[in-house]
C-alpha cells in the first residue's frame, strides 16, 4: 500500500510562506522582497534575458513580472537595455548594487537553509533535496488534466 500523506500542499505552502518570511524580516535593510530576490538570484544566475523568458524561470505571468521589473528598476537593482536582436524586445540586466549585495543576501539565504535544515545529516539533506526534485518534476510534467476521482463525481 501506498503511504498517503494528508495536507502536502499545505505543508509545503507553509514551509515557503515561513521561509520568505524569515528571509524577508533578515533582509529588510536591503529592501528586497522575497519576490525580487527570486528574480534577482534568477537573473544573476542566468543572465540578462528577456522580460518574458524571466517571466517563464520565475513562474509568474508577464505582466506581473513588469510590474516587478518596473520596482526593482526604481530601487537601481535593475535596468532594461535595448534587445540587440529585436527591436520591440528590452533585455533585463543586474546592476552593479545588485551584484554587490548578492553575496550577502545568498549568505542570508544559507543560514535559513541550514536553520530549516537542522537536525538532518547530510544523507537526509541529499535524499530530502532529491525528492523535492522529483516532485517539481513530476508536476512540471502534469500537463493533462487528472481524472476525477471516483469519489468525488
Amino acid at each position: 500500500m501506498t503511504y498517503r500523506i494528508d495536507r502536502l500542499g499545505t505543508l509545503f505552502q507553509d514551509i515557503g510562506r515561513r521561509f520568505w518570511a524569515r528571509f524577508e524580516h533578515r533582509t529588510a535593510a536591503y529592501g528586497l522582497s522575497a519576490a525580487q530576490w527570486r528574480l534577482l538570484g534568477q537573473l544573476l544566475r542566468e543572465g540578462p534575458m528577456t522580460q518574458a523568458a524571466l517571466a517563464g524561470l520565475v513562474g509568474v505571468e508577464p505582466i506581473s513580472v513588469s510590474r516587478l521589473i518596473d520596482r526593482m528598476e526604481q530601487q537601481g537593482w535593475l535596468r532594461r537595455e535595448a534587445h540587440p536582436e529585436d527591436r520591440r524586445a528590452r533585455i533585463v540586466v543586474a546592476t552593479d548594487k545588485a551584484r554587490e549585495v548578492a553575496p550577502t543576501v545568498r549568505a542570508i539565504a544559507e543560514v535559513l537553509y541550514d536553520e530549516a535544515l537542522a537536525g538532518l545529516d547530510d544523507e537526509e539533506r541529499r535524499v530530502l533535496h532529491a525528492t523535492l526534485q522529483k516532485i517539481t518534476e513530476n508536476l512540471q510534467a502534469a500537463d493533462a488534466p487528472a481524472p476525477i476521482p471516483e469519489t468525488v463525481k
